[in-house]
């Protein structure tokens, strides 16, 4: 199958590289033009535009950071949009708004394009592993062509339902609770270093329990270690989580006071310098300088 591929982070990198690998003709784009020689050598066909890696593709994914990046490779003379051909799919991959999601639904719709949502849960090396949880909504004729090719990038691909903004709420949810659970253990090392007991030790013993999830372990020594670089998940982007899910429960009529308590977090760390180069995991050390258990490293 002919694909288009736009936005080579370490995310977007690793899904393009298994397509390639998976036997497709991949023609990638992005930004950085960096980024693009390790799919050159892959195997993958460089683009000089979003247009040009959308020409005569049956289907074009996108992975971007956020709504205006995704605003920004979609639309105008040289966005995906302009290089498609009529019946061709854009999957996005992307963690975006409720609100552009449903923006680009109905932009893909009158243009005659398939649109379908498909944000995933996982970082790199999951993405790479082919390990992600894939969130897919979109109409069914567009489902049946994303979903075979959702299948070689993940070890699940959730079915949400036919409107692609609630593949969008439906990660950003599961932001949300990624964050709490990540504060929950920021408190817990606290509360453990506190009385003399390990935080390492603590994750160990509890993660050999009903703790024993990816999110408890991988969180849990990253808080317990402190270890919050290099970032698999940068913090400015679960920043922006915070508040998309925020801004979306406020539309709804939904009280969230976990999430307003997680964006005080996020404020107080960008406000001592950590930023794109942090792991979001550093959300989990407020509650221990909370607590009196060192302060916050100097040059960050």
């Amino acid at each position: 199958m002919r694909i288009g591929f736009i936005g080579l982070g370490s995310m977007g990198s690793a899904i393009a590289k298994n397509l390639v690998e998976s036997g497709h003709d991949v023609h990638v784009f992005n930004r950085s033009p960096e980024r693009t020689e390790s799919l050159r050598q892959a195997g993958a066909n460089v683009a000089a535009s979003p247009a040009q890696a959308a020409w005569l593709a049956d289907v074009v994914f996108s992975m971007v950071a956020d709504d205006a990046a995704l605003t920004a490779v979609t639309r105008g003379e040289t966005g995906i949009a302009s290089g498609m051909r009529p019946g061709a799919i854009h999957i996005s991959m992307s963690t975006i708004s409720v609100a552009a999601a449903r923006e680009l639904a109905d932009f893909h719709r009158q243009a005659g394009f398939g649109f379908v949502s498909a944000p995933v849960f996982g970082r790199p090396d999951a993405a790479a592993a082919r390990k992600l949880f894939i969130m897919a909504a979109g109409a069914d004729e567009h489902l049946k062509v994303a979903v075979p090719l959702l299948e070689q990038l993940g070890q699940s691909v959730g079915i949400v339902g036919t409107d692609p903004s609630h593949a969008n709420l439906v990660k950003l949810i599961g932001n949300f609770m990624l964050s709490g659970i990540i504060e929950m253990l920021g408190e817990a090392c606290a509360v453990a270093a506190k009385a003399g007991i390990e935080p390492s030790h603590l994750v160990e013993l509890l993660t050999n329990t009903p703790f024993n999830s990816p999110a408890f372990r991988i969180y849990g020594s990253l808080i317990a270690k402190r270890q919050f670089q290099p970032a698999a998940f940068a913090l400015p982007l679960g920043q922006k989580d915070n508040r998309l899910i925020m801004a979306a429960a406020e539309a709804l009529g939904v009280p969230m006071p976990l999430a307003n308590l997680v964006h005080d977090r996020f404020v107080t760390l960008r406000a001592q310098g950590y930023g794109a180069e942090h792991d979001w995991a550093a959300v989990g050390l407020c509650a221990q300088l909370d607590a009196g258990l060192g302060r916050m490293p100097e040059g960050v």
